[in-house]
């Protein structure tokens, strides 16, 4: 058999010793993997925030004539929609729960009123001249939410319509919450 020779330079040799490879703990409870998941779970949060950051700054409608254009912003069409769905016989309040808190602590406080928040509880997205409504409301106890939610749709595509001359291609609505009268 022919001898083995070794052909490893001795620069090499000296690189791969310096090389260290950190051992595994045996009493490591796992506490790496605990702060990775935190930190991916915060990268993808932080991600999520500025996208839609970067939404609400491009969100606008836009109407074009002859003699020149007209940039709709998404709160004009938030503030219709909602004045339009507080309008609705049945419909108690607008928003989910933490916005309906925020607004009165706010109230409490002196630093608003119910028509300061007129678009609570509405997100629009819009594209050229069609709008899309995302309204989260609160229907008082005993209303049918069918006739309620139908009522609040027609009302808010009438409005945004008749008012800002878009088209109102969806009106997707939440109920949140049922508002029961105090004795």
């Amino acid at each position: 058999m022919p001898a083995m020779t070794d052909t490893t330079t001795p620069a090499a040799a000296d690189e791969a010793a310096q090389i260290q490879v950190p051992a595994q703990r045996p009493e490591s409870d796992g506490a790496g993997d605990k702060i990775g998941e935190v930190v991916e779970r915060a990268t993808a949060v932080s991600g999520r925030v500025a996208s839609a950051v970067v939404e609400r700054l491009r969100n606008e409608g836009s109407l074009t004539s002859e003699r020149g254009s007209t940039t709709i912003g998404d709160e004009v069409v938030e503030k219709i929609a909602g004045i339009a769905a507080r309008g609705v016989p049945g419909v108690h309040d607008l928003g989910g729960d933490v916005a309906r808190v925020f607004a009165g602590l706010k109230e409490r406080v002196g630093l608003g009123d119910a028509d300061d928040d007129a678009d609570r509880g509405v997100t629009v997205r819009l594209e050229g001249d069609k709008a899309t409504v995302d309204i989260t409301l609160v229907i008082e106890y005993g209303q049918v939410v069918r006739t309620v939610t139908d009522a609040v749709r027609t009302e808010v595509i009438s409005a945004v319509e008749k008012m800002l001359s878009l088209q109102v291609t969806e009106v997707n609505i939440r109920v949140d919450d049922v508002h029961v009268e105090e004795a």
